[in-house]
């Protein structure tokens, strides 16, 4: 008992004006059950010291990891900087000329180790900048992610209106992006013509039957299954990805929750009080009438107009995508027509795609609530395997790269340490004379060095002066 009480801290000496009971006003008794209270609480933060542990260790791999790459860019850089001066000191030895090309030299000199400084800050700049953009895009995907769940089951009637928003951010996005890189005739296929049909049922016509169905049926049909044909996944960090995977699965989503989910849709969209059930053949015409208006208008403005810039490789469009493309079916299969004929097997073999993707929308999903919740989740998990299969593949085979380069850097370091090991034979460098020319050591006598013993045995001398102050 009494080592129990000299192993706790003394308690402060009472204030000048306080009573001696310790909390003013309250007696001893009531003293010590606030006292058990406090301890009850504090025994409930277990929990919340755990979760602080853990993403506290997590935020600091994280740093750890930053200041990883950090160092290695600067590594770099000190490398280079390193190189340029040897090379450039180096040729200055050489020369032998008058002051006035010395300074010549010099201000040469200093302009490159300028050039080369601005260079590598503008590269540090910019991968800085892409970290930056790639963190915002990963935020907007995972919370546009959560919204969309949390409307969905809080409040469905507000899915069209967050389908335009995100639109409206996505979209101009996407068309400055593809504009800058020149793959703006993309902009020009099925999907962008669909997605805009939308948003025109939507907010202009939404007591329209005819444009509701066709909207309908080539949303859940070429929209949706261009998830599966152009393996779009779900890669948060990568916003041409998120994008792409928006505008083939938001589509079905909304015209879903719209058909069967939507709390008194046929007050705010009128067509669905004239379209309770689907007409199989009414339904294939009006969507393929709006496809076939999109093809031959891809067809005059694209194929022909634009055909000397798509031949010369100025520019790409999906045809030349996919022609390109001889690791997939359909290139394969466009090859082995011939080039005259190419143009228009493309066109009406994506007239039969369309028309065969817009069956189970016509036949299954449209009358039942199940199978099209189900039918999205599929489409969904095909994104989500594709992006799982993008950050383990990308990502290590990435990872193995760094690690041979980690053990290239370690065996290097280990090499170099060899060599500069001291030895008994003659060493040069570049101003220091050799081991033969030093004076001679032999009769000097080299001072002691302390044994690790008589370190460990002496604590007092390697004890910090904080913690002899708490000794």
């Amino acid at each position: 008992m009494a080592e129990e009480s000299n192993s706790r801290p003394p308690s402060p000496p009472p204030r000048p004006g306080t009573p001696s009971n310790g909390l003013g006003y309250f007696s001893a008794p009531f003293e010590r059950f606030v006292r058990d209270e406090i301890s009850d609480w504090a025994s409930g933060f277990t929990l919340l010291d755990t979760m602080e542990t853990y993403f506290d260790s997590h935020i600091d791999l994280l740093q750890r990891q930053l200041s990883k790459q950090s160092d290695k860019l600067k590594m770099r850089a000190e490398e280079k900087i390193n190189d340029v001066l040897k090379k450039d000191l180096f040729k200055l030895n050489k020369i032998k000329a008058p002051s006035g090309d010395l300074e010549r030299e010099l201000n040469k000199f200093k302009i490159k180790m300028t050039q080369r400084m601005t260079s590598l800050s503008a590269a540090w700049q910019s991968a800085k900048i892409i970290r930056t953009r790639e963190k915002i895009s990963f935020f907007i995907g995972v919370m546009s992610l959560l919204y969309t769940a949390l409307i969905f089951g809080i409040a469905p009637q507000w899915i069209h209106i967050a389908y335009t928003l995100q639109a409206a951010y996505l979209l101009p996005m996407r068309a400055y992006q593809y504009k800058k890189r020149a793959w703006h005739y993309f902009l020009f296929d099925l999907c962008y013509y669909c997605t805009i049909l939308n948003f025109v049922y939507i907010w202009f016509f939404p007591s329209n039957p005819a444009l509701f169905v066709a909207c309908y049926c080539l949303s859940h049909g070429s929209l949706a299954s261009a998830v599966i044909t152009w393996r779009n996944s779900l890669v948060f960090h990568d916003s041409d990805k998120v994008t792409s995977l928006f505008i083939h699965i938001y589509a079905p989503l909304t015209f879903t929750v719209i058909r069967h989910f939507y709390p008194g849709a046929e007050e705010r969209f009128p067509a669905l009080t004239e379209v309770p059930h689907l007409n199989p053949f009414r339904a294939l015409l009006l969507s393929g009438i709006l496809y076939c208006i999109w093809q031959l208008l891809y067809w005059k403005f694209v194929l022909i107009n634009r055909r000397t810039k798509i031949e010369s490789g100025q520019r790409t469009t999906s045809f030349s995508f996919l022609l390109n493309d001889k690791r997939g079916v359909i290139g394969r299969t466009l090859a082995s027509v011939p080039t005259q004929y190419r143009e228009a097997s493309f066109m009406f073999g994506q007239l039969v795609y369309s028309v065969l993707t817009e069956l189970p929308a016509v036949f299954l999903l449209y009358d039942s609530s199940f199978w099209s919740g189900a039918f999205l989740i599929f489409i969904f998990s095909v994104s989500v395997w594709n992006g799982g299969g993008f950050y383990i593949e990308v990502f290590g085979r990435k990872f193995e790269r760094e690690l041979e380069a980690l053990r290239k850097e370690l065996a290097e370091a280990t090499s170099r340490s060899e060599r500069s090991s001291p030895t008994l034979g003659p060493q040069s460098d570049d101003d220091l004379s050799t081991v033969a020319g030093s004076p001679d050591l032999g009769d000097k006598a080299l001072p002691s060095v302390p044994s690790v013993t008589s370190l460990v045995s002496t604590p007092d001398s390697i004890t910090p002066p904080e913690l002899k102050k708490d000794q």
